[in-house]
């Protein structure tokens, strides 16, 4: 029957294993299927750290798998350097998910039993803070606990480095060894809050690095006196998350209209309000654009739980309501960035991914700005900002952004930081209202100067071990049969980052590709369309980006609909 069974009964009959949780594995005694998919595997290191199935089991989020990652992570901060381990210390935040608060505390307690000094948010607190405590508190390492914007049953656990960014390697597969190596729950050092908290090794953080945040986002406003400010109307919603009490903040104290979502405004990890609280999803703005037709607003901002994040929607001259993508939002913040922003150096670069719209490939060397690409995950964005900072490469930071609405606007921190870009986002809205036109027009116009781009995902849910089989399989399956053409199209370059190789079709040539190794195969056609496949490492998916052109923005959309349908039936998913 398989190891899982034995992982199965390890647990059930550990001591170190709380009676009530021994009463969820003993529920499922007779279901052999929710065994396997609980034990057949423990939860990994992904893009983003941990993410998972709230439950118990080695494939499931629970606080003896949030204490065997801290202490793999002990390990290896006490490996790189001992006394700045123990002097530095750790941050952590958590969000708003049912098990946040739990599972955090079970991390400062891990951090304690194995003498490392622990800040912890006394409660809830965005990814971006968490990223800026880290620089700000000059601490080795943090860890933010959050499922960012996955469904309600998930959370999970991010790790960063002492810059502020996500791990990176060498940093990452050290962890993940270290973790790797610890076969027992004997071996994990927990301390008991008490003693932590009198021994000094868990210290609650006050209001003052709130503070400090804040102005630091402050920082980058563009344009403190613009026309009519006051009575341009923004509607906010934090999606019943971490967001609300700073984006609220920033935007009052800087002068701006805001009118929050009163019935997404309270944080609470069962999200009631929206099936998915993810403004990639239409639906979130449901609530919020009803309320802003009432009072008359023009524009509405969603972020996630960890308030990384941010979609907007916004009110046209017809009437209707138009949802921006992620990338659509990126180039509008840099032609907004590079219009308005003082001092841009001559070796400003802006950072993107792989998966993002290679519209930026057309717009970058126009106005005279470098453009570097990096796998997906904000993190690899992080890494370029402190290669830049310490001369690794060439150039200095502008700005970053990712398809799946993340934005980093400043240096404050290392992470997509959706509450500064709120911050932006309102400006630009407002100044363009000022000037008699507004985001969606800009859009337009930007479309007419540079092309008519339209991109686009779809993403396969594929759970438990078949699952994980049928991705490697159709990975396989792409990397073998595609040759020359896709869906009648001459491919034109094909990059395999796995492979970290570039193939031009049509020259017959290779070329080595300097990023990461990464399971992703990218697909250029003859018309300059871009298919690319990515199994995510976070989550049971592998997501499908596609990008196309054409003369008019209703070609594009028609194209991009088409090229995505036709695809995907091939799958046979």
């Amino acid at each position: 029957m398989g190891n899982y069974i034995d992982k199965y009964k390890d647990w059930l009959n550990s001591d170190f294993i709380d009676a009530e949780d021994k009463k969820e594995l003993e529920s499922i005694n007779n279901n052999e299927k929710e065994i396997e998919d609980r034990f057949y595997k423990d939860l990994t290191f992904g893009t983003g750290g941990i993410r998972g199935v709230r439950g118990i089991g080695t494939n499931r989020i629970n606080k003896y798998v949030v204490r065997k990652a801290t202490q793999g992570l002990a390990n290896y901060m006490l490996s790189v350097n001992k006394d700045e381990a123990i002097k530095k210390g750790i941050i952590i935040a958590h969000d708003c998910r049912i098990g946040s608060r739990e599972y955090a505390l079970n991390t400062a307690r891990v951090m304690a039993g194995n003498g490392i000094k622990t800040y912890i948010y006394k409660d809830l607190r965005s990814t971006p803070e968490l990223s800026f405590g880290v620089r700000e508190m000059g601490c080795m390492s943090g860890i933010v606990i959050t499922a960012s914007h996955n469904p309600v049953e998930y959370n999970g656990y991010k790790v960063y480095w002492e810059d502020g960014a996500q791990v990176v390697e060498p940093h990452a597969s050290g962890i993940v060894n270290k973790v790797n190596d610890i076969k027992g729950f004997d071996e994990i050092k927990v301390m008991s809050e008490e003693e932590a908290f009198s021994k000094g090794l868990i210290i609650l953080l006050d209001d003052k690095i709130d503070d400090l945040y804040i102005e630091a986002i402050k920082k980058q406003v563009l344009h403190k006196d613009i026309e009519g400010k006051k009575d341009f109307k923004i509607v906010y919603t934090p999606l019943h998350g971490t967001g609300g009490r700073p984006v609220n903040r920033v935007l009052s104290e800087l002068g701006f209209s805001v009118y929050p979502v009163k019935e997404q405004e309270e944080p609470d990890g069962t999200f009631p309000t929206v099936k998915y609280a993810n403004p990639e999803e239409k639906a979130v703005f449901e609530i919020g654009i009803k309320f802003a037709d009432e009072i008359g607003a023009k524009i509405v901002m969603a972020n996630d739980p960890d308030a990384d994040r941010i979609g907007i929607a916004l009110k046209i001259k017809d009437g209707s309501w138009y949802y921006p993508n992620g990338n659509q939002v990126g180039l509008l913040l840099l032609q907004y960035i590079l219009n308005n922003k003082e001092n841009i150096s001559s070796d400003a670069k802006v950072i993107t991914t792989v998966v993002s719209t290679p519209m930026i490939d057309v717009v970058a060397p126009a106005e005279n700005v470098g453009v570097i690409k990096t796998l997906t995950g904000f993190k690899y964005i992080g890494q370029k900002i402190r290669q830049f900072e310490s001369k690794e490469i060439e150039g200095s930071y502008l700005f970053g952004f990712e398809e799946s609405y993340g934005y980093l606007i400043g240096t404050h921190a290392r992470d997509k930081d959706a509450i500064v870009t709120s911050l932006v986002i309102a400006e630009m809205a407002a100044y363009y209202e000022s000037k008699g036109t507004s985001i969606y027009e800009e859009l337009q116009k930007f479309y007419e100067k540079y092309g008519f781009y339209q991109e686009g995902i779809e993403s396969f849910t594929l759970t438990g071990k078949d699952g994980i089989e049928k991705m490697s399989a159709l990975m396989s399956d792409l990397r073998g049969s595609v040759k020359e053409k896709i869906l009648d199209k001459k491919v034109k370059i094909i990059k395999d980052f796995h492979e970290q190789k570039e193939t031009n079709v049509e020259a017959g040539t290779t070329s080595s590709i300097d990023l990461p190794v990464e399971n992703v195969i990218q697909f250029i056609l003859e018309d300059d369309t871009y298919i690319t496949a990515r199994p995510s490492g976070t989550e049971p998916k592998i997501k499908f980006y596609f990008s196309v052109n054409d003369k008019s923005e209703e070609l594009a959309v028609e194209k991009l609909s088409k090229t995505m349908k036709d695809f995907t039936e091939t799958l046979k998913l």
